[in-house]
């Protein structure tokens, strides 16, 4: 099932929605998501990655890192990222 399944009406750009979907695509082949006894993780992977893009976060990579990061540190799946998405910092921000 493809992360525009779980858009909810929410638009975003073909890039955006490309670079979503590659995460999600990283994150289920991370949790080795198959078959239909997994479809609530790939709803919850989904909409943790929907959520991150809704903040800003671009990167695939990054994308799909904050999702495992987020899902895989809490026992109920509510990480640090769930509500307030952390953005990366760019080390020239400093110079």
């Amino acid at each position: 099932m493809p992360i525009t399944e779980f858009l909810d009406g929410y638009t975003f750009d073909p890039e955006t929605r490309r670079v979503m979907g590659i995460a999600y695509e990283m994150a289920c082949a991370a949790f080795r998501l198959r078959g239909d006894r997994t479809e609530r993780l790939k709803e919850i992977t989904a909409k943790k990655i929907i959520a991150l893009a809704k903040e800003g976060l671009r990167d695939p990579n990054l994308l799909c890192e904050w999702t495992l990061d987020d899902l895989c540190s809490s026992p109920h799946g509510v990480g640090r990222f769930s509500f307030f998405p952390q953005k990366p910092v760019d080390i020239g921000d400093f110079s």
